[in-house]
């Protein structure tokens, strides 16, 4: 929520179409853009969903003396990913990309947790989500996929 509005509520814009577009065009772009909208919420929300039970093992590598990053379960959900992908027609490259990103913050947020610091969620910066900055001791590398 933005100021008591949905953020979709206070960013309202509208596209300039052409004086001449195409009715049935214009209301099959808007419902295609309905379902990317609701595969994007589903997305937030299957993310939120992750970060619960990777903050979970986090609790439980510290209460345990684990380290944050465990670069050998990293490359198999690389792998397994990667191979996810392919399945579903999508760039690997991608596909890891996006999973370097949230192991990189999953591995932050273990090194919190061990820290005993509360873990913040991502933040936007710009209108674009950010990864937590990461602490000088803190890995460099993502080496965690959980």
């Amino acid at each position: 929520m933005v100021g008591g509005m949905h953020y979709r509520e206070s960013m309202a814009v509208h596209e300039e179409l052409p004086a001449d577009a195409d009715a049935a065009a214009i209301a099959q772009l808007h419902s295609i853009r309905e379902s990317i909208d609701n595969i994007d919420a589903a997305l937030i929300h299957l993310l939120a969903e992750r970060f619960k039970f990777t903050q979970q093992v986090g609790r439980l590598k510290a209460a345990h003396g684990l380290p944050a990053a465990d670069p050998a379960r990293e490359l198999l959900q690389i792998d397994r990913l990667r191979g996810l992908a392919e399945d579903a027609h999508l760039d690997p490259a991608f596909a890891e990309k996006f999973l370097n990103f949230i192991i990189a913050e999953v591995i932050h947020h273990h090194v919190k947790i061990a820290g005993g610091e509360s873990v913040a969620p991502l933040r936007a910066a710009g209108g674009v989500v950010q990864p937590t900055p990461h602490p000088p001791t803190a890995p460099t590398a993502p080496s965690a996929a959980s």
